[in-house]
């Protein structure tokens, strides 16, 4: 008798365990942020930066880079960012982080975060 409480109670655990995955809420935005505003995934983001450089609207990136590199001053560049008709590049130095945001179509900083 208790071989089959036994088995049965494992059975029971198994079987709530595997529903557990159906019964989880979807992900919700994060408080501080505004649901309506959608985030860019890596495949929209490459594919608006592809249109724009397409349409005219952008400069090729590695255009950009050779431009705004030569100017930092042996800060590390981690990567950039593109937002509409802006690029940003991030940098650092010394621990800290340097925003850098370029007009696609022109290649002229508009701002710099301070070092």
């Amino acid at each position: 008798m208790t071989m089959l409480r036994t088995l049965l109670l494992a059975v029971a655990i198994a079987a709530g365990l595997t529903s557990a995955p159906a019964l989880a809420e979807r992900p919700r935005p994060d408080r501080d942020s505004d649901s309506r505003v959608e985030r860019a995934t890596p495949e929209r983001e490459q594919q608006s930066v592809l249109e724009a450089t397409r349409e005219g609207r952008s400069m090729p990136l590695p255009m950009l880079e050779q431009r705004v590199l030569p100017r930092m001053g042996g800060a590390d560049y981690l990567g950039p960012e593109f937002n509409g008709g802006v690029y940003r590049f991030k940098f650092m130095r010394d621990g800290r982080v340097i925003w850098v945001d370029v007009d696609a179509q022109t290649g002229r900083i508009i701002r710099r975060s301070r070092p």
